[in-house]
């Protein structure tokens, strides 16, 4: 063996990341032995976090695919072991950066992952179809992202991005967030539940530690993106994003009717009482498209359920608080858009080209691309009396 060839081997280890911690195994240690006999036979041994990883099987191809590409390696022979509790310790310390003390990262000065809440004044308007869309367009341009279901008592995301059977990865109190296929990241409360069919029966101080725990237990790494799927209304999620995330921008969402405008104008309202800027509005099930029309070429809208409401919900919010929301898309009603949130796959990745999912990636591109303002929110500057 030379010493070049085991220089390509530990390089293309490198390559190899763990999925869910989404960093190299030869930086976390997971690496145990590399032996290469002089046939160009490589053996090695590589720990994962926990006992029965549920994606041991990635990591084991993804070994095997990147060795396989080192010229002079005829063969890999691969086994898993399982770090022993003082190596978790040492990874743990790795992820935190030293830090003893867990915190939100997303909220330290500094952090530069752009955080967007979504909200809604009521339930039923498509929220979390939203999010999980939104996810996975800004996932698509290239970016991580993560979402949190703080949907407390009505955790739907897991299923929507179809890994609601999953369970994160604990190493030792610090827990890994969900990766899907379309290369989002998820934890909800619905994947720290015994069992899916559990009810959920918290009441505010509890709720508090449920949004605080998936903000500051979970390892996020280096993201571009979180997106947090919020309880529809006014009550205590949204009171605790405001204080625990007081930087995040908040996207309100509605559908075209009256009485969804009105409780919808309540969210952001809130939003801008805990000094959290409204960056739009979302109107979803803004249209139906008249199929017999459009089999003909013309274009003619279905008004179902009213007219008006996204635009008059931006324009209040505008209003009162003094500067420009804008109305960030209206989404046609698709069955494609119910029908793949219920199987798993949302729209944006199962059918790119539909209406509502080039809609749904449009305003992912708005978010995605728009720099933080500073207009109504808050700057933690404390006055001092000095006159």
């Amino acid at each position: 063996m030379t010493s070049s060839l085991r220089e390509q081997v530990d390089a293309a280890l490198a390559t190899v990341q763990d999925p869910e911690i989404k960093r190299p195994i030869t930086e976390l240690g997971m690496v145990d032995t590399v032996e290469i006999t002089e046939n160009g036979l490589v053996r090695l041994t590589v720990l994962l976090t926990v006992a029965g990883c549920p994606l041991k099987d990635t990591i084991t191809r993804d070994v095997n695919t990147a060795l396989g590409r080192v010229a002079g390696v005829t063969d890999v022979d691969l086994t898993l072991g399982v770090m022993t509790t003082e190596q978790r310790a040492g990874l743990k310390e790795v992820l935190q950066g030293g830090q003893a003390q867990r915190e939100i990262p997303f909220s330290q000065p500094g952090n530069l992952t752009k955080v967007f809440a979504v909200a809604s004044g009521k339930g039923g308007v498509g929220k979390s179809s939203v999010t999980v869309n939104l996810a996975i367009a800004m996932a698509k341009q290239g970016l991580k992202v993560g979402v949190v279901d703080a949907d407390i008592y009505g955790h739907s995301v897991p299923a929507m991005l179809g890994v609601a059977d999953s369970r994160p990865t604990q190493v030792d109190d610090l827990i890994m967030p969900v990766p899907t296929s379309s290369g989002v990241s998820v934890i909800s409360i619905g994947m720290l539940k015994p069992r899916r069919d559990q009810v959920v029966a918290w009441r505010g101080p509890m709720l508090d530690r449920a949004l605080v725990q998936m903000l500051s237990d979970v390892y996020w790494g280096d993201l571009d993106v979180l997106l947090l799927d919020l309880p529809p209304g006014t009550g205590d999620v949204a009171i605790s994003l405001g204080q625990h995330l007081p930087g995040a921008e908040v996207v309100v969402v509605t559908t075209p009717q009256e009485a969804a405008a009105e409780v919808a104008e309540r969210a952001g309202t809130m939003a801008s009482m805990m000094h959290q800027r409204v960056v739009g509005v979302v109107e979803n099930m803004s249209h139906l498209p008249c199929p017999h029309c459009s089999a003909e070429g013309k274009e003619h809208r279905l008004e179902i359920f009213g007219s008006g409401g996204g635009d008059r919900v931006a324009a209040t919010l505008g209003q009162r608080f003094g500067y420009d929301v804008p109305v960030l898309g209206r989404i046609p009603i698709d069955v494609s858009l119910r029908e793949g949130g219920d199987v798993g796959k949302p729209i944006v990745d199962a059918d790119p080209t539909a209406p509502a999912a080039l809609e749904l990636t449009a305003i992912a591109d708005r978010l995605s691309g728009r720099s933080r303002g500073l207009a109504g929110m808050q700057l933690g500057l404390t006055p001092s009396n000095r006159f």
